[in-house]
C-alpha cells in the first residue's frame, strides 16, 4: 500500500502556526441560528436516531431517520442544499448537530439513554 502525499511530505511544528485551542462554554460562546433548531432521539425499538428540524414556531418541518450519525447528516445537508432550505446558517451549528448525533448513535449502540445538549 502506497502511503498518502500528506504523509511523504513530513513538516516540523515549527514550520507552521499552532493554535490552542481555548475552552468552550455552552453558555458563553453559543451562538443561535436564525434558519432552525434541531431535536434529536433515538427510536430503540427500530435502533434509528431521529432528527426533527424544527422552524422557532416550534414546528417540526421535517424528521430524518437514520442508523448512523454520518448517514444522517450527510442526508440533511444534501436535502438543505438540494432544497435551499438554509437551516444551517452558522458553521458552530453544523458542528453541533455532528457532536450531537454521534452521542446519539453510542447511545443507541450501548443501549443508553440520549439526552441532547
Amino acid at each position: 500500500m502506497q502511503r498518502p502525499k500528506w504523509l511523504k511530505t513530513q513538516k516540523k511544528a515549527t514550520d507552521f502556526e499552532v493554535i490552542q485551542a481555548k475552552p468552550y462554554d455552552d453558555y458563553r460562546d453559543y451562538r443561535g441560528d436564525a434558519g432552525c433548531y434541531v431535536l434529536i432521539r433515538i427510536y430503540p425499538d427500530t435502533k434509528e436516531i431521529g432528527v426533527g428540524i424544527c422552524d422557532y414556531n416550534h414546528t417540526i418541518l421535517k424528521e430524518f431517520r437514520g442508523k448512523r450519525a454520518q448517514d444522517l447528516y450527510t442526508e440533511i445537508f444534501e436535502y438543505n442544499k438540494e432544497h435551499n432550505k438554509n437551516w444551517f446558517r452558522v458553521l458552530d451549528h453544523a458542528a453541533y448537530l455532528g457532536k450531537e448525533l454521534k452521542k446519539a448513535e453510542i447511545c443507541l449502540a450501548a443501549g443508553e439513554e440520549y439526552v441532547q445538549e
